[in-house]
């Protein structure tokens, strides 16, 4: 009886400093139930607090624009391409094309309009291949008929002492290939030094750029040669 009276004493006095820490033990072992939200796109956190939507940031699905350093580069870059094109390109009026032709010469011949800086290839019916062309810059424009004498295909070049006299940097030979002068073909012209011949700078067709020559793009000059045979007549105007 006594052990039993000293425990409800010790219990009447111990007991309401007990029973908080009993409480605050048993809320840490058995958690409340966990709330999910619904939307699944919400930061994890939210998706475990959906009472605290209110402060979610918000959303928008709207594209995302270039870094300021792509356009930085877009002022500049079009206008160096632009420039390069301008150089290495040729004008559309001087591609190959047929036309009508009702001129003196007959089918076969090679008329070549030195001012208008065409080369016609004439046609049986009334018709003519008509090529854009380079010539001769100033000082070094000429006229007058000749023969086809020769065809070579890639040709060596050998630049003419007057030439090498006004351009002593030219070398004595060139070996026929990409880099030569004298493009893939060439139709020598008599026993002049003057050629009717490819070129690897195709974006001059069209201007007065030679020392007399006649020069082309390699594709047409290549398609020139292949319809035209030794002893053809050409007439330079």
């Amino acid at each position: 009886m006594r052990n039993r009276a000293i425990a409800l004493a010790l219990a009447l006095l111990f007991g309401p400093a007990l029973l908080p820490a009993a409480a605050d033990y048993q809320s840490r072992v058995s958690a409340p139930p966990l709330l999910l939200s619904p939307d699944l796109t919400e930061p994890w956190v939210l998706q475990l607090r959906p009472d605290r939507r209110a402060v979610r940031p918000r959303v928008t699905t709207r594209p995302i624009t270039a870094p300021p350093r792509a356009s930085r580069y877009s002022a500049v870059r079009p206008q160096a391409s632009a420039k390069r094109r301008a150089k290495r390109g040729i004008d559309p009026r001087f591609l190959p094309t047929t036309v009508a032709y009702n001129g003196k010469h007959k089918p076969g011949s090679i008329v070549i309009d030195t001012r208008q800086r065409y080369l016609y290839l004439v046609e049986p019916g009334g018709f003519a291949k008509r090529y854009g062309v380079g010539v001769g810059r100033p000082g070094f424009e000429w006229a007058g008929k000749h023969k086809v004498s020769r065809k070579a295909e890639w040709p060596d070049w050998r630049p003419p002492a007057e030439m090498r006299k006004r351009q002593p940097n030219l070398p004595s030979f060139v070996p026929g290939g990409p880099k030569n002068p004298l493009g893939a073909r060439a139709l020598y012209l008599g026993s002049t030094l003057y050629r009717i011949h490819g070129s690897n700078e195709p974006w001059t067709i069209g201007r007065a750029v030679s020392s007399g020559c006649i020069r082309m793009r390699n594709e047409d000059v290549i398609d020139l040669y292949n319809r035209v045979p030794v002893g053809a007549s050409v007439h330079v105007i």
